[in-house]
């Protein structure tokens, strides 16, 4: 199934799939599984793939890209490959170099997205999309303060078009949602099946997402899975969401969250289950002015 159709415009006119696949993986996982999830994944119809620097697989990915492209199953301009800066790289002078880094690895000639983590790089990525290095700028884990500063940054040349936070029943960034829909950046969601695994960044005495009742009954009542209910929540709130898999069942499966629909009253009951929950806190960061999540939203 081609998922092309479901994008969401962004404030510069490239278009976003609203179904991407996360290829972020614990230090644990093997590197060559990243390889093969994301053939697994395009061959199921995710057109959208976001990984980064920091994941240290973006050589596989890049290779499962280009050997669906050379199989004539895509084309470069169906793929919609977003990367992100790392904190290590926020010095103007890294952010070019750390780009063509990566797209060295991937062996691609551009990003459709490259996302920063702080405001400090924005010029110099200002920068690399004229250079045409990549297509759009957006930024991950901003508050609605750090936003706001951006937005009026004098002399701002690009907005970015996105906002890539944490976003589940358990937190489900309303407030972020309404004042990213008032500027017109697309908020995307990235442990959207909340997570427990990975002990580097999760508080492993978090309560289990996909465990929860009310998403329990609501995937008996759709004949689906608690993972399909929580992706379906956030299309239908116009959230860009990523799911994130290895296992070749639940990679097809989630390509089925188009088939359904949620009610009125479904969504009003998975809203109700917001607690905000955060399981990705950034410990290592409190304190730091820039800090993003001391803020409500």
């Amino acid at each position: 199934m081609d998922l092309k159709r479901h994008c969401l415009k962004l404030n510069d006119g490239h278009f976003i799939p609203v179904l991407g696949y996360g290829t972020y993986a614990s230090l644990e996982a093997p590197k060559g599984k990243a390889e093969e999830a994301t053939k697994l994944a395009i061959d199921a119809g995710f057109r959208h793939i976001d990984s980064a620097y920091l994941y240290q697989n973006e050589e596989e990915v890049g290779r499962a890209i280009r050997s669906k492209i050379a199989d004539g199953i895509v084309k470069r301009e169906d793929i919609f490959y977003t990367s992100k800066l790392w904190v290590t790289f926020l010095r103007p002078e890294l952010v070019r170099p750390a780009l063509e880094k990566s797209l060295k690895k991937l062996q691609l000639d551009y990003v459709d997205l490259y996302i920063i983590h702080f405001p400090m790089a924005l010029k110099a990525l200002e920068k690399c999309k004229d250079a045409g290095l990549v297509k759009s700028i957006g930024v991950s884990n901003f508050n609605h303060r750090q936003l706001e500063m951006i937005l009026n940054k004098p002399g701002l040349k690009y907005k970015p078009v996105c906002n890539q936070v944490e976003c589940h029943p358990y937190l489900n960034q309303s407030k972020l949602l309404d004042f990213c829909k008032s500027k017109d950046i697309v908020l995307v969601a990235y442990s959207a099946l909340g997570t427990t695994r990975d002990k580097r960044w999760v508080d492993q005495s978090s309560p289990v997402l996909l465990d929860d009742p009310v998403l329990g009954a609501l995937a008996k009542k759709h004949k689906r899975t608690p993972a399909l209910i929580a992706l379906r929540y956030q299309l239908q709130r116009g959230v860009v969401v990523l799911a994130k898999s290895c296992n070749e069942k639940r990679i097809k499966e989630n390509t089925q969250v188009f088939e359904f629909q949620l009610t009125p009253e479904d969504m009003k009951d998975l809203d109700g289950l917001n607690r905000n929950v955060r399981y990705i806190t950034a410990e290592f960061g409190t304190g730091h002015p820039n800090y993003p999540f001391s803020e409500e939203y």
